[in-house]
């Protein structure tokens, strides 16, 4: 007992002499210009020309070195692009923590400016709740817009009509900057040029801090912004070589000086874009031929400022203005066999249409003197405005022709506000929490001269406003190996549409909570697994639910259905990422899903003609159904001039819907009948990176998309194979880009159904191209990470109250 006890007198002793001979060195590190804190600064504590200890300045240019012998430093500071600045500090048993005050370090101006380098090629991180693709130069020269390239994204497709779907399904949430889009969602990615985009986030099963709209996830678009000091900046060009030349370009601007940040990216592209098309009738044998030419302009413009008031509040203002405007000529002319009791019919359209897409942002973040412990407050306000005018001619057979037109005008206002709070309550347990009101305003009017000839079309006014208010609570916890968030959702839902005036109204008034759960487990530095569950809305669109005309011809009409109701999805996830060495990785996941009111396409016979010829096509909810799918993508770097990314895709869904079919024997007679089917989705994308030397790579893209059943149609396989070439000069200030995409001409959407009547089709546009692009980037380059850090904050991109 005596010799335990001796023991223990022993160790605490030795301890306490320990305790008694050490001491620590703290300061704080600011620039000279900005006056601005430094993080990531390197401490390092010498005694002599011997280096003793060390450490790194946190994201407040803070620093602490402990565990230090009592005896005379001297402390270098060193930072990159900076002059290095030594003091001195003696610590004694009088004086054993020394803090050095505020150190300023100047800008080393014998050193040449650097550069911030687009990586050469995109990578893919999966994070706890999201899959975030950084988009490198292997990306950016796949086409000249953002709908060009997403095709190339892992779990994302993208049809003929340029419309997104996320892991098979297009109820998916396009975020631009983190914040929602007003305008339809192909239109806008078409008007975006792809050099203007820094990072795409997939959040397949958002928590509680989103809003939670979209069925299968969001897809959020993260536009090029800096915040490097100086003047600086970067010119994206190029030219897609097609049927006719198509061209795009870009200019990212950024000014930084004192506590002021100017930011600014300019982007347009256009061109001429041909498409065809055929649906053959197998009934009737009647051939249904399309040809059309495109013609369009787009232009993106992100503007703003960010003051850094002081440590912990920063004030930012920015918009972002969206504009395209295009013309269309479609030649849709439909043939029947000799003999028939159908008259061939040529129609011919002209159609001229311009859309406004307009955001103002300010925002407001203040950062509590405990890491991590944040307030911020952000006002939105959107301003969507979109026309289209259309002048048909239609000749059938030797009638006269019959002359035309429909006008369509859309306007939407949006007015969002939201705060979010975050709170670290210790280094394992944060809790999050958040309110926002959304007022939406939707309004359209319709006039057409064809109300002579079809009844279900005529001059109207409609209007859909919706009230949505929301609050959030997120818990999370770390407790050792595992960690958890537990969040819910309430939110108060009110629309109301009108058309013509009270002729028709609808009204829907209720309030919904979404719970969400993410749980993570990691096994060790390199394996990682994740689970999580969510619960989620798709509500229907002005498109979907407007009464009236959203395209036609001579025998398909597309309406909206003013009675369509919510879609209700419950989502659980799960997900597992290995780590190969420093630059190669692995993710894998498995989904299921339970959805409600699955709102989808339907094609019925036009009763109100006199032939059940006409179709008309539309929204209806199809109920009860399941949707399974798995996924994986890699990261891996065969050896130092090889490196690939391969990505696989499958999903399932159950459907059931109405579907029309007409009685046995007759040809005017159907009814509704319902129909169970399993849609089944493959996909598998490769993409393959070869360095030649430093400035010389070339690349190698595959593509497949298997066949696809539905409700209404199945779809066939589509497949195509690009290549590329990339060439670095002047210290890769200036980069050079070649791609020839779908070289051996194989993509075409094509499909065929049964109801309502059978038939066949195929859809080709300018998959075939060859892309060639220039980059040159100029400027000073000494990057700050915290100000990068803050400027990632101001945008929203992981913040929630707003979406």
């Amino acid at each position: 007992m005596k010799l335990k006890m001796l023991i223990v007198l022993l160790i605490g002793s030795i301890v306490s002499l320990t305790a008694q001979t050490q001491g620590s060195i703290s300061g704080k590190v600011t620039d000279k210009a900005t006056t601005q804190p430094l993080p990531y600064v390197s401490i390092v504590v010498k005694d002599g020309d011997q280096v003793i200890n060390g450490g790194i300045t946190d994201d407040n240019g803070a620093f602490d070195v402990k565990n230090l012998p009592l005896k005379n430093y001297t402390v270098e500071i060193q930072f990159i692009g900076y002059k290095t600045t030594t003091v001195m500090a003696n610590l004694s048993a009088e004086n054993k923590a020394v803090n050095l005050g505020n150190i300023i370090l100047a800008e080393d101006a014998t050193q040449l400016d650097e550069l911030e380098i687009v990586k050469e090629v995109s990578t893919i991180e999966q994070k706890i709740d999201r899959k975030v693709i950084t988009v490198g130069r292997d990306l950016t020269t796949a086409g000249a817009t953002a709908s060009d390239i997403m095709g190339n994204i892992p779990s994302v497709n993208v049809d003929q009509d340029g419309n997104i779907s996320l892991r098979g399904n297009q109820n998916v949430r396009i975020l631009i900057d983190g914040r929602p889009t007003t305008m339809d969602a192909a239109t806008l990615l078409k008007q975006i040029p792809s050099t203007s985009i820094k990072k795409i986030e997939l959040i397949t099963n958002p928590s509680a801090k989103y809003n939670p709209e979209g069925m299968s996830g969001i897809i959020n678009i993260i536009l090029q912004k800096n915040v490097n000091r100086g003047f600086n900046g970067s010119v994206n060009t190029g030219v897609t070589f097609g049927q006719t030349p198509k061209y795009n370009g870009s200019v990212d601007l950024n000014y930084r000086t004192g506590k002021v940040n100017f930011f600014g990216n300019i982007g347009t592209n256009g061109g001429n874009y041909y498409n065809e098309g055929r649906i053959e009738r197998l009934d009737t044998q009647q051939l249904n031929t399309f040809d059309i030419v495109n013609r369009n302009k787009g232009f993106l413009g992100k503007i703003g400022m960010d003051y850094y008031i002081d440590d912990y509040n920063t004030f930012s203002v920015y918009t972002n203005q969206n504009y395209g405007s295009g013309t269309a000529t479609i030649d849709n002319t439909i043939k029947y066999p000799e003999g028939s009791m159908y008259d061939n019919i040529a129609q011919y359209s002209d159609i001229d249409a311009d859309n406004h897409n307009n955001t103002y942002d300010i925002a407001y973040k203040h950062k509590f003197e405990k890491e991590g412990h944040t307030l911020d407050f952000e006002a939105n306000y959107n301003d969507t405005k979109g026309n289209q005018a259309a002048d048909y001619k239609t000749i059938t057979g030797a009638a006269d022709p019959v002359f035309y037109n429909d006008d369509t005008d859309d306007r939407r206002q949006t007015v969002v506000a939201n705060l979010d709070y975050v709170n670290p309550l210790n280094e394992k347990t944060t809790f999050e929490a958040g309110a926002e009101a959304r007022i939406i305003r939707n309004d359209n009017t319709y006039n057409t001269t064809r109300i002579f000839d079809n009844p279900a079309l005529q001059n109207s006014v409609y209007s859909y406003d919706n009230d949505i208010y929301s609050a959030y609570v997120t818990f999370g916890q770390k407790l050792g190996k595992f960690s958890y968030q537990v969040g819910l959702r309430a939110e108060s839902y009110k629309a109301n549409a009108n058309f013509n005036n009270g002729d028709s109204t609808f009204e829907n008034d209720y309030i919904t909570v979404y719970p969400t759960t993410f749980i993570s487990y990691t096994i060790n530095d390199k394996n990682t697994v994740q689970m999580s569950y969510g619960r989620r809305v798709d509500r229907p669109s002005l498109d979907q639910t407007k009464p009236i005309r959203e395209f036609s011809t001579p025998l398909i009409t597309s309406l909206g259905n003013p009675e369509l109701r919510p879609q209700f999805t419950n989502s659980i996830e799960a997900n597992y990422t290995r780590m190969f060495g420093e630059r190669s990785s692995i993710t894998g996941g498995v989904y299921y899903r339970f959805i409600n009111d699955e709102i989808n396409r339907v094609l019925y016979p036009d009763e109100t003609t006199p032939n059940t010829q006409d179709q008309i096509m539309s929204f209806a909810n199809f109920s009860h159904n399941n949707a399974y799918g798995f996924e994986v993508s890699a990261n891996y770097k065969i050896n130092t001039w090889w490196d690939i990314q391969p990505a696989i895709d499958f999903n399932s869904i159950n459907q059931q819907g109405l579907v029309a079919e007409f009685t046995e024997g007759s040809d005017t007679e159907f009814e509704y009948v319902n129909k169970k089917i399993t849609a089944n989705s493959f996909n598998a994308r490769m993409n393959s990176n070869f360095k030649v030397t430093k400035k010389l790579s070339f690349l190698l893209f595959g593509f497949y998309r298997g066949g696809v059943n539905g409700v209404q149609n199945n779809s066939h396989e589509m497949y195509k194979v690009d290549s590329g070439a990339r060439y670095s000069m002047l210290d890769n200030r200036l980069t050079a880009s070649i791609r020839f995409n779908d070289m051996f001409h194989t993509m075409r959407y094509a499909f065929d159904s049964q109801n309502p009547f059978p038939q066949t089709g195929e859809f080709r546009w300018e998959s075939r191209t060859v892309y060639v692009g220039i980059n040159y980037m100029f400027g000073q380059g000494k990057n700050r990470a915290m100000q990068r850090k803050q400027r990632d904050d101001n945008t929203k991109q992981n913040s929630g109250g707003m979406f």
